[in-house]
């Protein structure tokens, strides 16, 4: 009994061991790390955490114990919140909607700059928590009242809540800057990864809405913005760099969007996208629209696929504007606050960013563009994490900072 026992043991302890060895060998047989990333095995080391913890998950929604989402959103949060003795964090709802308010101790003579951010996780991960330490910097250096949306996400809530929750609770704290002593001339929307989505959905809904107070600026830093062309060069580029990989993003855009996973092929070759949308839309989505110094040769040539109309009729929300702010019409990008967009060079996004800089440039929008050439999709999380902080990650925070005490 006590061999049986003993075995027993050694079999659970070794499943861990295995299930990581599984973790690094899939790293170096399917990760790709770009030569102009700075500090790689750390990066490596974190990829293979991130597909150990996505390996888990998998186990445990299988055996319907935990789904993914929940495991990493519990994994996340496991870390202690660092207090900073310059400022003032409130924890308060909006109605459902959780949200998080940092306020600088110090007097000040007149009102204060409002930033009201978005976070990211792709509606798997992210939290209040998670990115606490990102909002707390822009606090206090922009001595500014920073809003961080709690919004609801997977598993148990699909599009489109997360731009729902995000419009109102900005618009409740747009509705109520006096009491947080915020200047209604000086309010800028922030987002990061999907909350940078949020963050240009919402600014375009705002515009809705001339009984508040318009914004200054929009900060979008590495945002989605378009899930229909997956044929523009990043895409093909950086499918393999951590930490948003084209399994990953799928995963995402999948899950959130309610799409049975069946129709993913169908999704990353554009068939179920009509002719006539994309015809009407090319003008807008299309690789010619991206600088040819980022259009490498042996690229796949522009989607479409053909066109699957089962295919479209359980896709076809990706051509909700709340889901493609890419996608607005002239008249309302038009409109839009100045933008400060960030993009990184290895990251799977990159060209999304540079599609909304042409349609806002080509509106007239002022745009201030920071282009992170050894930055990968994440990075600026990353900023203060030592020993795990990278080069990139400063650059990207700093440049942030810098724009918003600009204006």
């Amino acid at each position: 009994m006590a061999v049986l026992w003993l075995g027993l043991l050694g079999g659970l302890l070794a499943f861990p061991l295995g299930l990581f060895v599984w973790a690094v060998v899939r790293h170096l047989v399917t990760a790709e790390i770009p030569a102009t990333i700075q500090h790689p095995v750390r990066l490596r080391f974190l990829h293979c955490m991130v597909l150990y913890v996505f390996a888990w998950g998998s186990i445990l929604e299988k055996l319907r114990i935990c789904s993914t989402p929940r495991l990493l959103q519990l994994l996340q949060d496991l870390g202690t919140i660092k207090k900073d003795p310059k400022l003032v964090v409130t924890d308060m709802r909006f109605g459902s909607i959780p949200v998080r308010l940092y306020q600088p101790k110090a007097a000040s003579c007149k009102a204060r700059r409002g930033i009201i951010f978005f976070h990211g996780g792709g509606a798997i991960c992210g939290s209040l928590d998670s990115y606490h330490s990102l909002c707390s910097f822009l606090s206090r250096e922009t001595d500014s009242v920073v809003l961080s949306v709690g919004y609801r996400k997977l598993p148990d809530y699909h599009h489109p809540v997360i731009t729902q929750d995000c419009l109102n609770a900005s618009i409740h704290f747009l509705k109520t800057l006096q009491t947080y002593g915020v200047d209604p001339s000086r309010v800028v929307m922030c987002g990061e990864s999907v909350g940078g989505g949020a963050a240009a959905v919402v600014t375009q809904a705002l515009l809705n809405r001339p009984n508040l107070p318009q914004l200054r600026a929009q900060v979008l830093i590495c945002p989605p913005l378009q899930a229909i062309n997956f044929f523009l060069p990043s895409f093909q580029q950086h499918q393999n760099v951590p930490f948003l990989t084209k399994d990953i993003m799928m995963l995402g855009v999948c899950k959130y969007l309610a799409i049975d996973r069946s129709w993913e092929d169908a999704i990353l070759k554009g068939a179920g996208i009509p002719p006539d949308a994309w015809e009407k839309y090319k003008k807008w989505l299309s690789s010619e629209n991206i600088p040819k110094r980022f259009r490498t040769q042996g690229l796949q040539p522009e989607f479409p696929g053909p066109f699957n109309e089962a295919a479209y009729l359980e896709t076809r929300h990706v051509l909700d504007i709340e889901n493609a702010p890419l996608l607005a019409d002239d008249k309302v990008i038009a409109q839009l606050p100045e933008a400060f967009l960030v993009s990184y060079e290895n990251d799977i996004l990159r060209d999304d960013t540079l599609l909304y800089k042409k349609r806002l440039e080509d509106q007239g929008v002022p745009v201030t563009w920071c282009h992170v050439e050894d930055g990968f999709h994440g990075c600026i999380l990353l900023f203060d994490k030592k020993p795990f902080c990278f080069p990139s990650s400063l650059r990207a925070i700093n440049a942030v900072v810098s724009y918003i005490n600009g204006i």
